[in-house]
């Protein structure tokens, strides 16, 4: 059912969706002075005309153009892409799906496709998929709760750098462009984005605000964009050495977001240097603040809207210091042992 909201006047109102007219959505009004009168309304229209309210001739391929269309203007570049590209994928790899109407479409149909989807892409990306397919069903008026089973999901098997190795990175790419944009991911927390749109203004002292990001649009070109996130506007204190560094370079760089990954994954080759993601490096910072600082510092300077984000993806703990611990313990276990042992031997056991 349909919740009533409360209007600047006092009264309330509840929208039923009624279709789609030229790409938009269209929705019956029901304006009352009281919550549940709105709400009892709207019902009561939805069930005399159930018919008007069915999608049943929509197919899903122009069900995903609308969708798209209506997000356009409210989500980030990347993300309008993202949803383009599976829109092709789909319309490639399953187009007996998407000709069908959202009305016919059943649990089996979706299983099927992410059945086959599973067979060449990442559950990551099948999940990703799935969630797409809910999205413009669910958008377009399916009442239907999907119950697919999904791939199961697969620790990422990224691998976190170690201080020694962000050290040999720094040293190979001291001069070079590249060695403002390793500073900022290792020493700031900042993604590739950020570091491409950030500028001499943004400084104020230690202190860097992080209020853009450089993003991709689906024509392949780049452009500056608020964060998408209201946690992703944040301000962020350097190291005086990072800031010292970017005063004498007189800017930040001049790269772009795809410069500094592919740049990045050739330092790594010259310099025979494990392979690893740019990326990484904002995983690394955030693994050496998480064995400082307490979480709630780290979730603020890196940008992340909860804690639990945090801990379920970024949360890792640097090799060289987990086996400095996994030693510490294991010592102590075997001084415990040791020492028992030694006891023993002095006080037989008596019979």
């Amino acid at each position: 059912m349909a919740t009533a909201k409360k209007l600047p006047s006092g009264a309330y109102r509840c929208l039923i969706y009624i279709g789609d007219e030229n790409g938009k959505r269209k929705y019956k009004s029901f304006t009352a002075k009281t919550k549940k009168e709105a709400e009892f309304k709207a019902t009561q229209f939805a069930l005399n005309h159930k018919d008007d309210t069915d999608i049943s001739n929509i197919k899903f391929k122009d069900a995903m153009k609308n969708y798209n269309s209506l997000k356009e203007s409210i989500l980030s570049p990347y993300s309008i892409t993202s949803y383009i590209t599976i829109k092709n994928c789909l319309e490639k790899d399953f187009a007996w799906f998407c000709d069908m109407p959202i009305s016919e479409i059943k649990q089996k149909d979706v299983q099927k496709v992410i059945n086959e989807m599973s067979k060449k892409l990442s559950p990551k990306t099948v999940r990703s998929r799935h969630g797409y397919i809910a999205s413009v069903l669910s958008e377009n008026g399916y009442d239907k709760t999907l119950r697919t089973q999904l791939p199961q999901k697969k620790r990422p098997d990224n691998h976190v750098p170690t201080e020694e190795e962000v050290k040999m990175v720094l040293k190979a790419a001291e001069g070079q462009e590249l060695e403002v944009p390793i500073m900022l991911a290792a020493f700031g927390m900042m993604r590739r984005g950020e570091i491409c749109a950030l500028t001499l203004d943004d400084f104020d002292g230690n202190v860097v605000h992080i209020n853009k990001n450089m993003v991709r649009a689906h024509d392949g070109t780049f452009h500056i964009k608020q964060p998408k996130t209201y946690s992703g506007d944040r301000f962020v204190e350097l190291p005086q050495f990072v800031v010292e560094k970017i005063k004498e370079k007189g800017y930040v760089t001049n790269y772009l977001p795809d410069t500094i990954t592919k740049n990045f994954e050739i330092l790594l080759e010259r310099n025979n240097i494990q392979r690893f993601r740019f990326h990484d490096l904002r995983h690394f910072s955030a693994s050496v603040r998480h064995t400082l600082v307490p979480d709630a510092y780290t979730m603020k300077a890196g940008g992340w809207s909860s804690e639990a984000i945090l801990q379920s993806i970024y949360r890792h703990t640097l090799s060289d210091v987990e086996k400095e611990m996994s030693d510490k313990v294991n010592n102590h276990f075997t001084d415990l042992m040791q020492h028992e042992m030694q006891h023993e031997k002095k006080e037989p056991r008596k019979l």
